[in-house]
């Protein structure tokens, strides 16, 4: 029997989705400091936090430049600066509001401070059918995930790969729609096939790592978990996973309760 949907569960759940909508990318100014230049999902905290200070510099003087822009509010997502993110992203529309990039990430910020349906507006409209963007549909399928569309979701991202073939976040983001759906074995199988691409990020490692660990495979799902990071972003990432792993034992509580009700 499958494991009931455990509520408490959902939210950091869907925040490992929403985390693929943009792959993260690289600040290329010159006046940045060395962290910054790092992938940012390759960060860790405290690089996180020097690299969103570094931002906020470069944002203070130039605040229509949109790479700078888009690069501030991911980081201040990324640190917990949900509300400011969003903030940084409102004036960036201002700035550039035909600009699909901008109003994709726009979409991101406004999903991750909790407002899905203007989210889904916002990435929707961005869409242009004549010229397809993979990332907006992912992005749309990230925001279907949260508010519980699974089938519409995969369609979604099912567009955004036959447009990118093989895209790791769009196939991470897809392998964590089977998890939301409680199909650990299909999440499984797509998140492996997006490690195995090309610019697949520690996102992606960590996600594969999780399903291992929800299927109680612990071993298995730390040795992923490490890779081939250096120790200290390993057990950040294993302290991650232990946290998130953590919450079988309600699970398994839950599915206690269920079968004591049939």
């Amino acid at each position: 029997m499958k494991l009931p949907f455990l509520p408490s569960a959902c939210a950091p759940l869907t925040a490992l989705v929403i985390a693929g909508i943009v792959a993260a990318g690289c600040a290329t100014d010159p006046r940045t400091t060395s962290s910054v230049q790092k992938p940012k999902a390759q960060m860790t905290v405290a690089e996180l936090g020097e690299a969103s200070r570094s931002y906020g510099k470069l944002y203070e003087r130039k605040p229509r430049d949109k790479n700078i822009g888009l690069a501030y509010a991911s980081t201040l997502r990324m640190t917990g600066r949900v509300e400011q993110s969003l903030a940084v992203m409102q004036q960036m529309v201002i700035h550039h509001p035909e600009d699909r990039e901008v109003l994709a990430a726009y979409g991101k910020a406004l999903a991750a401070a909790g407002n899905l349906e203007k989210a889904l507006s916002v990435v929707r409209k961005a869409q242009r059918p004549d010229q397809p963007d993979w990332k907006l549909y992912s992005a749309e399928g990230a925001i279907l995930d949260q508010i519980g569309q699974q089938k519409q979701a995969r369609a979604m991202y099912r567009r955004a790969l036959d447009i990118a073939p093989n895209e790791p976040s769009v196939l991470s983001n897809l392998g964590m729609s089977y998890v939301l759906g409680n199909d650990l074995r299909a999440a499984e199988t797509y998140l492996r096939k997006a490690i195995d691409q090309p610019g697949a990020d520690s996102r992606v490692r960590q996600n594969l790592a999780l399903v291992i660990g929800l299927q109680g495979r612990f071993g298995e799902a730390e040795k992923i978990a490490r890779g081939e990071l250096p120790a200290g972003e390993a057990e950040e990432n294993i302290a991650y996973l232990r946290q998130m792993l953590s919450q079988q034992n309600a699970w398994n509580q839950l599915e206690a309760e269920d079968r004591a009700t049939q």
